[in-house]
């Protein structure tokens, strides 16, 4: 019956912790976990102007170590060791992400819609951008978890229904962190199509593996490879 609940594409050896209390977290601990989302964002985008590295790092750290301790620092709840498919999946989200993001890239000029950052690609990023980056995706990928993991649970809670409370939490999560990154320069349906959905293939690297590392090193990937064709100049 259990196996019914997963989806297809699913590895279905692990599931995701804490949604039905594997392992239990307070409501305390839920608390502290819910919190600390806002705060290192804040912390990140506040810091992070004045001093990129240092910002990233708080942004990492101050998700990395309340999650670990909620999960009493059994890390492989979260973390654990890529496979080789694991691997292949990778490169292979990374992509589709590059398709989908020149695609929809396209489609938001024709219309005259801003795309996020793209405005200043060339003064934007340095050197120490890419550096920073080990941190800030650990730290983006945490941002997510976070509210996936919880409003999973609260669905569930409600619907004792796996695939639907999957769908909907995927859903919120990718719109909560799309509009996270809602600037000035931009407009919110460019935001919501390039960070927002364009993110899916991130959490969809996490749900099918149920394995932070895997996402993180998928999102890793993708910024880095912007980033660096960036500073060589080929991307203005």
């Amino acid at each position: 019956f259990l196996m019914n609940n997963f989806f297809k594409f699913e590895d279905k050896d692990k599931d995701f912790p804490f949604y039905k209390d594997n392992p239990k977290i307070s409501i305390i601990k839920w608390i502290l976990l819910l919190i600390c989302v806002p705060i290192a964002y804040i912390s990140y985008y506040n810091i992070g102007g004045y001093n990129e590295t240092l910002g990233s790092l708080l942004l990492c750290f101050l998700l990395l170590i309340p999650v670990l301790y909620v999960s009493k620092w059994n890390y492989k709840l979260i973390f654990q060791k890529p496979k080789l498919k694991d691997i292949a999946w990778i490169i292979a989200l990374f992509i589709c992400y590059l398709i989908y993001s020149t695609i929809m890239g396209y489609i938001l000029a024709i219309y005259g819609l801003n795309i996020p950052y793209t405005a200043n690609y060339s003064t934007y990023y340095t050197w120490e951008s890419l550096f920073s980056l080990i941190f800030s995706m650990l730290g983006e990928e945490l941002i997510k978890f976070i509210p996936f993991i919880f409003l999973l649970k609260i669905f569930f809670n409600f619907t004792n229904n796996r695939k639907f409370s999957i769908i909907l939490s995927a859903i919120l999560t990718l719109i909560i962190f799309g509009l996270i990154h809602y600037a000035p320069d931009t407009t919110l349906i460019s935001i919501l199509l390039i960070q927002g959905l364009g993110s899916s293939f991130m959490l969809f690297a996490y749900i099918k593996t149920k394995n932070l590392f895997v996402s993180y090193l998928c999102h890793l990937l993708t910024d880095a490879f912007v980033i660096f064709l960036t500073l060589i100049g080929i991307f203005a």
